[in-house]
Protein backbone atom coordinates (compact mmCIF):
# COMPACT_ATOMS: atom_id res chain seq x y z
CA UNK A 1 0.00 0.00 0.00
CA UNK A 2 1.12 3.54 -0.91
CA UNK A 3 2.52 5.65 2.38
CA UNK A 4 0.54 8.85 2.25
CA UNK A 5 3.22 10.31 4.46
CA UNK A 6 5.58 9.74 1.52
CA UNK A 7 3.76 11.45 -1.00
CA UNK A 8 4.77 14.84 -2.57
CA UNK A 9 2.60 18.05 -2.01
CA UNK A 10 2.23 21.73 -3.32
CA UNK A 11 2.15 24.63 -1.69
CA UNK A 12 1.63 27.08 -4.15
CA UNK A 13 4.32 26.62 -6.59
CA UNK A 14 6.64 24.82 -4.19
CA UNK A 15 6.56 21.30 -4.32
CA UNK A 16 7.20 19.05 -0.95
CA UNK A 17 8.49 15.57 -1.77
CA UNK A 18 7.05 14.12 1.45
CA UNK A 19 4.73 15.11 4.25
CA UNK A 20 7.97 15.20 6.84
CA UNK A 21 8.60 18.62 8.02
CA UNK A 22 11.65 19.53 10.75
CA UNK A 23 9.68 22.03 13.42
CA UNK A 24 11.99 25.35 14.34
CA UNK A 25 13.72 24.55 17.50
CA UNK A 26 15.81 27.10 19.25
CA UNK A 27 19.31 26.44 19.78
CA UNK A 28 20.35 29.40 21.39
CA UNK A 29 23.63 29.05 19.37
CA UNK A 30 23.61 32.19 17.59
CA UNK A 31 26.29 35.08 17.79
CA UNK A 32 24.67 38.60 17.81
CA UNK A 33 21.58 37.07 15.87
CA UNK A 34 23.93 35.21 13.40
CA UNK A 35 24.03 31.24 12.84
CA UNK A 36 26.90 29.59 13.30
CA UNK A 37 28.45 26.41 12.47
CA UNK A 38 26.26 24.71 14.31
CA UNK A 39 23.33 25.72 12.49
CA UNK A 40 24.98 24.70 9.26
CA UNK A 41 25.41 20.81 10.59
CA UNK A 42 21.93 21.16 12.32
CA UNK A 43 19.98 21.85 9.99
CA UNK A 44 21.88 20.71 6.82
CA UNK A 45 21.97 17.10 8.84
CA UNK A 46 18.09 16.99 8.78
CA UNK A 47 18.41 18.11 5.30
CA UNK A 48 20.39 14.85 4.36
CA UNK A 49 18.14 12.79 6.54
CA UNK A 50 15.20 13.04 3.99
CA UNK A 51 12.81 15.77 5.68
CA UNK A 52 10.98 17.75 3.25
CA UNK A 53 11.48 20.82 4.40
CA UNK A 54 13.66 22.09 7.02
CA UNK A 55 12.43 25.41 9.17
CA UNK A 56 15.09 27.52 10.77
CA UNK A 57 14.41 28.48 14.64
CA UNK A 58 12.39 31.29 15.74
CA UNK A 59 14.22 34.28 14.31
CA UNK A 60 13.91 37.29 15.77
CA UNK A 61 12.88 40.43 13.39
CA UNK A 62 14.86 43.05 16.31
CA UNK A 63 17.42 42.48 18.68
CA UNK A 64 14.80 42.88 21.90
CA UNK A 65 12.17 40.70 20.06
CA UNK A 66 15.05 37.59 20.96
CA UNK A 67 13.91 35.65 23.76
CA UNK A 68 17.67 35.06 25.03
CA UNK A 69 21.05 36.41 24.02
CA UNK A 70 21.95 33.47 21.55
CA UNK A 71 18.43 33.97 19.61
CA UNK A 72 18.92 33.98 16.20
CA UNK A 73 18.24 37.14 14.22
CA UNK A 74 17.48 38.81 11.01
CA UNK A 75 17.17 41.90 11.64
CA UNK A 76 20.37 43.15 9.74
CA UNK A 77 22.54 42.33 6.47
CA UNK A 78 25.26 40.53 7.97
CA UNK A 79 22.56 37.87 9.19
CA UNK A 80 20.97 37.27 6.05
CA UNK A 81 24.70 36.58 4.86
CA UNK A 82 25.00 33.86 7.36
CA UNK A 83 22.31 32.47 6.36
CA UNK A 84 23.21 31.90 2.73
CA UNK A 85 25.12 29.31 2.77
CA UNK A 86 22.40 27.15 5.09
CA UNK A 87 19.69 27.59 3.29
CA UNK A 88 21.83 26.75 0.20
CA UNK A 89 22.89 23.43 1.67
CA UNK A 90 19.15 22.60 2.88
CA UNK A 91 18.26 23.01 -0.80
CA UNK A 92 21.27 21.05 -2.47
CA UNK A 93 20.03 17.98 -0.18
CA UNK A 94 16.90 17.75 -1.25
CA UNK A 95 14.60 20.00 1.40
CA UNK A 96 13.00 23.17 0.82
CA UNK A 97 14.42 25.80 3.53
CA UNK A 98 12.43 27.56 5.67
CA UNK A 99 12.25 29.86 8.33
CA UNK A 100 10.33 31.03 11.08
CA UNK A 101 10.40 34.87 12.00
CA UNK A 102 9.43 35.62 15.58
CA UNK A 103 9.59 38.64 17.92
CA UNK A 104 9.55 37.33 21.37
CA UNK A 105 7.55 40.15 23.39
CA UNK A 106 7.03 39.47 27.08
CA UNK A 107 8.96 36.55 27.26
CA UNK A 108 12.62 38.20 25.76
CA UNK A 109 15.70 38.90 28.08
CA UNK A 110 16.21 35.37 29.54
CA UNK A 111 18.71 33.13 29.67
CA UNK A 112 19.12 30.23 27.44
CA UNK A 113 17.73 27.06 29.09
CA UNK A 114 20.55 25.32 30.60
CA UNK A 115 21.56 28.27 32.33
CA UNK A 116 18.83 28.52 35.15
CA UNK A 117 17.86 31.47 36.77
CA UNK A 118 15.48 34.73 36.54
CA UNK A 119 15.29 36.41 33.44
CA UNK A 120 17.89 38.83 32.63
CA UNK A 121 17.97 42.50 33.84
CA UNK A 122 19.83 45.25 31.23
CA UNK A 123 23.30 45.66 33.24
CA UNK A 124 23.27 41.38 32.90
CA UNK A 125 23.45 41.49 28.82
CA UNK A 126 19.40 42.07 29.30
CA UNK A 127 17.19 44.56 27.39
CA UNK A 128 13.92 46.14 28.00
CA UNK A 129 10.96 44.02 26.88
CA UNK A 130 7.16 44.88 25.12
CA UNK A 131 4.47 43.41 25.23
CA UNK A 132 0.38 44.50 24.67
CA UNK A 133 -0.32 45.11 28.30
CA UNK A 134 2.43 45.63 31.60
CA UNK A 135 1.95 42.02 32.65
CA UNK A 136 4.52 39.54 33.17
CA UNK A 137 5.12 36.32 31.88
CA UNK A 138 5.90 35.07 35.88
CA UNK A 139 7.53 36.30 38.64
CA UNK A 140 10.95 35.04 37.00
CA UNK A 141 10.39 37.45 34.10
CA UNK A 142 10.92 41.24 33.34
CA UNK A 143 7.83 43.17 33.45
CA UNK A 144 7.27 44.69 30.11
CA UNK A 145 6.02 47.97 28.85
CA UNK A 146 3.04 48.60 27.05
CA UNK A 147 3.52 48.82 23.49
CA UNK A 148 2.36 52.38 21.66
CA UNK A 149 0.40 52.28 18.51
CA UNK A 150 3.95 53.82 16.98
CA UNK A 151 5.79 50.15 18.64
CA UNK A 152 3.15 48.03 17.05
CA UNK A 153 3.49 49.62 13.45
CA UNK A 154 7.31 49.53 13.72
CA UNK A 155 7.02 46.13 14.69
CA UNK A 156 5.12 44.79 11.51
CA UNK A 157 7.88 46.77 9.27
CA UNK A 158 10.56 44.48 11.29
CA UNK A 159 8.36 41.46 9.99
CA UNK A 160 8.34 43.15 6.37
CA UNK A 161 11.95 43.86 6.19
CA UNK A 162 13.12 40.16 7.84
CA UNK A 163 11.00 38.85 5.23
CA UNK A 164 12.76 40.44 2.54
CA UNK A 165 16.17 39.39 3.97
CA UNK A 166 15.15 35.65 4.68
CA UNK A 167 14.28 35.58 0.83
CA UNK A 168 17.64 36.95 -0.15
CA UNK A 169 19.22 34.75 2.10
CA UNK A 170 17.39 31.38 -0.40
CA UNK A 171 14.73 30.56 1.95
CA UNK A 172 11.56 29.52 0.29
CA UNK A 173 9.19 29.19 3.06
CA UNK A 174 8.62 31.93 5.92
CA UNK A 175 6.84 30.85 9.18
CA UNK A 176 4.64 33.85 11.22
CA UNK A 177 5.09 32.87 14.48
CA UNK A 178 1.96 33.75 16.48
CA UNK A 179 2.44 30.74 19.38
CA UNK A 180 3.88 29.91 22.46
CA UNK A 181 3.12 32.84 24.20
CA UNK A 182 5.91 35.00 22.44
CA UNK A 183 4.64 38.54 20.98
CA UNK A 184 1.69 38.10 18.54
CA UNK A 185 0.34 35.16 20.77
CA UNK A 186 0.60 37.45 23.44
CA UNK A 187 -1.74 39.75 21.50
CA UNK A 188 -4.01 36.98 20.69
CA UNK A 189 -5.01 36.29 23.99
CA UNK A 190 -7.43 37.68 26.14
CA UNK A 191 -4.92 36.42 29.28
CA UNK A 192 -2.23 38.87 28.26
CA UNK A 193 -3.96 41.53 25.95
CA UNK A 194 -5.92 44.36 28.49
CA UNK A 195 -5.50 46.68 25.75
CA UNK A 196 -8.75 49.27 25.69
CA UNK A 197 -7.67 50.46 22.24
CA UNK A 198 -7.87 48.97 18.29
CA UNK A 199 -5.53 45.98 19.89
CA UNK A 200 -7.02 45.23 22.40
CA UNK A 201 -10.81 44.34 23.81
CA UNK A 202 -13.03 41.82 21.17
CA UNK A 203 -11.60 39.45 19.14
CA UNK A 204 -11.44 41.18 15.88
CA UNK A 205 -9.47 43.80 17.99
CA UNK A 206 -6.92 41.05 19.64
CA UNK A 207 -6.59 39.69 16.04
CA UNK A 208 -5.55 42.51 14.62
CA UNK A 209 -1.80 42.35 14.94
CA UNK A 210 -1.55 38.90 13.74
CA UNK A 211 -3.39 39.82 10.69
CA UNK A 212 -1.62 42.52 10.26
CA UNK A 213 1.81 41.04 10.20
CA UNK A 214 0.20 38.18 7.79
CA UNK A 215 -0.72 40.47 5.36
CA UNK A 216 2.12 42.78 5.11
CA UNK A 217 4.91 39.24 4.78
CA UNK A 218 2.32 38.03 2.45
CA UNK A 219 2.14 41.16 0.21
CA UNK A 220 5.98 41.34 0.13
CA UNK A 221 6.74 37.85 0.10
CA UNK A 222 6.63 36.38 -3.97
CA UNK A 223 3.41 34.60 -5.29
CA UNK A 224 4.97 31.92 -5.76
CA UNK A 225 6.00 30.61 -2.27
CA UNK A 226 4.05 29.68 0.19
CA UNK A 227 3.49 31.71 3.89
CA UNK A 228 2.57 29.34 6.96
CA UNK A 229 1.71 30.70 10.11
CA UNK A 230 2.08 28.91 13.41
CA UNK A 231 -0.16 29.30 15.95
CA UNK A 232 -1.11 28.08 19.47
CA UNK A 233 -4.58 26.65 19.33
CA UNK A 234 -5.80 26.85 22.92
CA UNK A 235 -3.84 28.51 25.92
CA UNK A 236 -5.31 25.48 28.03
CA UNK A 237 -6.58 27.84 30.57
CA UNK A 238 -9.78 29.38 31.35
CA UNK A 239 -10.98 32.71 29.89
CA UNK A 240 -7.92 32.43 27.44
CA UNK A 241 -7.96 31.80 23.64
CA UNK A 242 -9.17 28.85 22.61
CA UNK A 243 -10.31 26.38 19.36
CA UNK A 244 -12.93 28.28 18.61
CA UNK A 245 -11.12 31.61 18.01
CA UNK A 246 -8.06 29.60 16.32
CA UNK A 247 -10.50 28.60 13.62
CA UNK A 248 -11.60 32.02 13.30
CA UNK A 249 -8.48 33.43 12.92
CA UNK A 250 -7.32 30.57 10.01
CA UNK A 251 -10.17 31.60 8.31
CA UNK A 252 -8.92 35.05 7.85
CA UNK A 253 -5.38 33.95 7.72
CA UNK A 254 -7.07 32.04 4.69
CA UNK A 255 -8.50 34.85 2.95
CA UNK A 256 -5.04 37.08 3.47
CA UNK A 257 -3.19 34.60 1.25
CA UNK A 258 -1.84 31.81 4.11
CA UNK A 259 -1.06 28.12 2.89
CA UNK A 260 -0.62 26.68 6.27
CA UNK A 261 -1.70 26.69 9.80
CA UNK A 262 1.33 24.88 12.05
CA UNK A 263 -0.88 24.21 15.05
CA UNK A 264 0.35 23.81 18.14
CA UNK A 265 -0.84 24.71 21.58
CA UNK A 266 0.35 26.53 24.99
CA UNK A 267 3.02 28.30 25.88
CA UNK A 268 1.02 31.48 27.00
CA UNK A 269 0.69 31.08 30.59
CA UNK A 270 3.01 28.93 33.34
CA UNK A 271 -0.10 27.30 34.92
CA UNK A 272 -1.96 25.76 32.31
CA UNK A 273 -2.80 22.40 32.71
CA UNK A 274 -1.76 20.25 29.12
CA UNK A 275 -2.55 16.50 29.07
CA UNK A 276 0.27 15.11 27.11
CA UNK A 277 0.14 12.28 25.33
CA UNK A 278 1.05 11.02 21.73
CA UNK A 279 -0.53 13.03 19.18
CA UNK A 280 -2.45 15.55 21.80
CA UNK A 281 -2.43 18.84 19.42
CA UNK A 282 -3.58 16.74 16.54
CA UNK A 283 -7.21 16.93 17.11
CA UNK A 284 -6.76 20.93 16.47
CA UNK A 285 -5.04 20.64 13.61
CA UNK A 286 -7.93 18.55 12.31
CA UNK A 287 -10.69 20.49 13.45
CA UNK A 288 -9.26 23.84 11.70
CA UNK A 289 -7.97 21.85 8.41
CA UNK A 290 -11.75 20.72 8.29
CA UNK A 291 -13.76 23.96 9.48
CA UNK A 292 -11.26 26.76 8.33
CA UNK A 293 -10.30 24.95 4.58
CA UNK A 294 -7.09 25.86 5.23
CA UNK A 295 -4.42 23.35 5.18
CA UNK A 296 -2.23 22.33 8.40
CA UNK A 297 0.57 20.56 10.11
CA UNK A 298 0.16 18.53 13.20
CA UNK A 299 3.02 18.82 15.81
CA UNK A 300 3.30 17.36 19.27
CA UNK A 301 4.84 13.92 20.77
CA UNK A 302 4.78 12.33 17.60
CA UNK A 303 7.30 9.75 16.93
CA UNK A 304 6.42 6.72 15.27
CA UNK A 305 6.25 6.40 11.64
CA UNK A 306 2.90 4.65 11.88
CA UNK A 307 1.47 7.61 14.05
CA UNK A 308 2.78 10.35 11.36
CA UNK A 309 1.41 7.99 8.15
CA UNK A 310 -2.32 7.86 10.26
CA UNK A 311 -2.43 11.18 10.75
CA UNK A 312 -1.76 12.34 7.51
CA UNK A 313 -3.49 9.50 5.90
CA UNK A 314 -6.86 9.77 7.43
CA UNK A 315 -6.92 13.60 6.83
CA UNK A 316 -6.19 15.31 9.91
CA UNK A 317 -3.27 17.22 8.93
CA UNK A 318 -1.50 17.54 5.59
CA UNK A 319 2.04 17.16 6.71
CA UNK A 320 3.46 16.18 10.33
CA UNK A 321 6.36 18.49 12.14
CA UNK A 322 8.64 17.29 14.15
CA UNK A 323 11.06 18.16 16.81
CA UNK A 324 12.68 16.47 19.69
CA UNK A 325 12.17 13.19 17.45
CA UNK A 326 14.53 14.67 14.75
CA UNK A 327 17.20 15.73 17.57
CA UNK A 328 17.19 12.03 18.65
CA UNK A 329 17.51 11.14 15.00
CA UNK A 330 18.40 13.28 12.05
CA UNK A 331 17.61 10.72 9.81
CA UNK A 332 13.94 9.72 10.96
CA UNK A 333 12.23 10.16 7.41
CA UNK A 334 14.61 7.56 5.90
CA UNK A 335 14.07 4.98 8.86
CA UNK A 336 10.54 5.72 8.44
CA UNK A 337 10.07 4.88 4.88
CA UNK A 338 11.94 1.50 5.41
CA UNK A 339 9.09 1.35 7.93
CA UNK A 340 6.51 1.94 6.00
CA UNK A 341 7.49 0.04 2.45
CA UNK A 342 7.92 3.51 1.00
CA UNK A 343 11.32 4.19 -1.72
CA UNK A 344 13.10 6.91 -1.27
CA UNK A 345 16.22 7.79 -2.13
CA UNK A 346 19.41 8.12 -0.06
CA UNK A 347 22.11 10.65 -0.14
CA UNK A 348 24.49 9.19 -2.92
CA UNK A 349 27.18 9.27 -0.19
CA UNK A 350 25.26 6.94 2.56
CA UNK A 351 23.59 4.71 -0.37
CA UNK A 352 25.96 1.78 0.73
CA UNK A 353 24.29 1.85 3.96
CA UNK A 354 20.69 1.59 2.90
CA UNK A 355 18.17 -1.38 4.28
CA UNK A 356 17.59 -3.66 1.80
Amino acid sequence: MKSTLFSSIALRGIEFKNRIFVSPMCQYSSQDGAPTDWHLVHLGSRAVGGAACVIQEATAVTAEGRISPGDAGLWNDAQMEAYRPIASFIKENGAIPGIQLAHAGRKGSTRAPWDKGPALKAGEGGWEVSAPSPIAFSPDYLKPREMSTQDIAKVTEAFVKATARALQAGFEVVEIHSAHGYLLHEFLSPLSNQRTDNYGGNLENRMRLTLQVAAAVRSSWPTHLPVFTRISATDWAEGGWDLEQSIILSQKLKDIGIDLMDVSSGGLVPHAKIPLHPGYQVPFSAAIRERAGIATGAVGLITAPEQAEQIVATGQADMVLLAREMLRDPYWPLHAAKVLGAEVAWPKQYERAKPH
